[in-house]
């Protein structure tokens, strides 16, 4: 058999794209069983119930299909909602619709760091209501979105820029994609007729940096000294060059993402993984995973004022109102400081639920240390939100707390873990729902951390790449991005017929894994 080498760089590149697997035993985990982080060949479907469970449905997309699914207590299947692209993001609004993200196919540039390109909205039955594209070569709807009351849509987007930009911007040359970064925007969509959107708010973070390299450029200044704006030189340095053959070979073994070239690893700079929204305070909350912080803007600002420093409810214009995780970003605190590792699912508990106004937040890639396994945690905060509106900082470590409100981890710590993707929120009753999301495992705990349901997705959809050929189902075979408890009194619920479907959709099976050979 013919043997096939990676360069050197193409290894690294591997690497750094794919280091979201299970993680091997080694010498320094000796004694620490492996774990199966993507749930391949356990028991999928209903694995635990209890007695006494609040009435109500789970909501989440089918991993690599155009479908969503409603299933009840029992692990049934109530509801599918069908749609023409792979589904990503489902959102239940009062009338039965879904509001959700969808795969476009044929996006250009982007093709790593969760691009989707399309929102779309279903009724109940399944008829499309709005499919909306925002995805070309400048920019692209990617991760996630939150839907305001008024019925406009909040999303994250990349917009592309250019090496000499990013330098002018004052952003260290070894930081720079020889393609450009992608940056960061929030943009609200305001849903047209004939499957238009009509952009009315706009925040780009590039109107809130700061750089302390050349004083020559703009933005310079100390970090320390304005934690409302974000450092422009925190981040990862970029890989080394790597050479067309290196890439060639890592597509021909189905490696490197859509849209992969040898000048834009890594383009994905800050990658904001999550956004919501709070109508009482008319504020924004959204997470980098890459920075392990969360971070707070004013939504009350016009478009104008949110490319300033002044204006809105809080007379900070689009500068941040509040960052929580890691303050050494930020010149406030070192390492020890640290508190959040890769998180993602951030959001405001809702009025009316315990805790409500706090936020909770799916805590990764948690180190315990280095002859242990690192581990997933839920992690509930009170921010130290003020009257007018702003939050209190610290003396000197930056903005508390200092410790979570409420957290949740498996008593044996290793047993929940999910490095990326995944999620969680507080329920009506004071549980908490999560997300294990790379095992495709939805649970329900309680306050004091006890499981009392659990729920591993068994399903698997047939979306094949734009090319026709087939999406490989390893490693991420079950993996699901969001999953969301609906509960049984939810006003789109009202009226349905919510009996388990006949027949039920077939769960997907794995092939039995190849046999090893034996060694001579």
């Amino acid at each position: 058999m013919k043997k096939i080498l990676l360069y050197p760089s193409a290894m690294i590149l591997l690497a750094l794209l794919f280091n979201c697997g299970d993680k091997p035993t080694t010498d320094e985990t000796a004694g620490k069983k492996d774990r199966n982080m993507f749930g391949h060949y356990i028991p999928r479907g209903l694995t635990k119930t209890t007695e006494g469970l609040s009435s109500g449905y789970i909501m989440f997309a089918v991993p690599n299909s155009a479908s969503t699914y409603l299933i009840n207590r029992k692990g049934e299947v109530v509801q599918e909602w069908k749609g023409n692209y792979n589904f990503h993001s489902p959102y239940l609004m009062d009338d039965g619709s879904l509001v959700t993200g969808a795969q476009d196919p044929d996006y250009p540039v982007f093709g790593f760091g969760g691009p989707y390109g399309r929102i779309q909205k279903i009724t109940w039955d399944g008829k499309m209501l709005w499919d909306y594209e925002y995805a070309d070569t400048t920019q692209i709807l990617h991760h996630d979105f939150a839907v305001l009351p008024n019925g406009n849509i909040l999303a994250i987007a990349y917009e592309t820029s250019s090496y000499d930009y990013a330098l002018a911007l004052g952003r260290k040359p070894e930081f720079i994609p020889r393609s450009g970064p992608w940056m960061e925007k929030i943009i609200e969509i305001e849903p047209q007729a004939n499957n238009r959107g009509k952009i009315v708010w706009e925040w780009r973070l590039e109107d809130h940096l700061i750089q302390d390299l050349d004083a020559t450029k703009p933005n310079y200044g100390n970090p320390a000294e304005h934690p409302e704006l974000l450092d422009f030189n925190l981040g990862d340095s970029i890989p080394p060059a790597i050479t067309q053959d290196s890439l060639d070979i890592l597509k021909a073994m189905g490696r490197g993402g859509r849209n992969l070239t040898i000048d834009n690893p890594r383009s994905d700079i800050l990658h904001f993984n999550a956004i919501n929204y709070n109508p009482e305070l008319d504020q924004i909350v959204f997470s980098s995973p890459r920075l392990s912080e969360i971070y707070i803007i004013d939504h009350s600002v016009t478009t104008e004022e949110a490319g300033s420093h002044q204006g809105g409810k809080s007379g900070k214009g689009g500068d941040f109102l509040y960052r929580w995780g890691n303050p050494e970003n930020y010149g406030h605190g070192d390492s020890t400081n640290r508190k959040l590792f890769g998180q993602h699912d951030v959001r405001w508990i809702e009025k009316g639920k315990p805790g409500a106004g706090h936020l909770t937040v799916y805590n990764n890639d948690v180190p315990l240390g280095r002859d242990s396994l690192d581990y997933s945690a839920i992690y509930e905060i009170k921010p130290p939100l003020t009257k007018d509106g702003n939050y209190q900082m610290m003396a000197n470590n930056g903005f508390g707390p200092e410790k979570q409100f409420w957290n949740y981890v498996a008593k044996d710590t290793i047993s929940f873990y999910g490095s990326f993707i995944s999620g969680a929120h507080r329920m009506e009753n004071g549980n908490t729902f999560i997300n294990e999301g790379p095992k495709g495992r939805l649970f329900e705990v309680t306050p004091d951390g006890e499981i009392v349901w659990e729920y591993l997705v068994p399903y698997r959809g047939t979306i094949h790449k734009p090319n026709g050929e087939p999406t490989d189902m390893m490693p991420m075979t079950y993996s699901t991005f969001r999953a969301t408890f609906v509960p049984a009194d939810h006003p789109a619920l009202q009226g349905k017929d919510l009996k388990p479907l006949d027949p039920q959709p077939e769960p997907f099976v794995m092939p039995p894994p190849p046999k090893e050979e034996k060694k001579a």
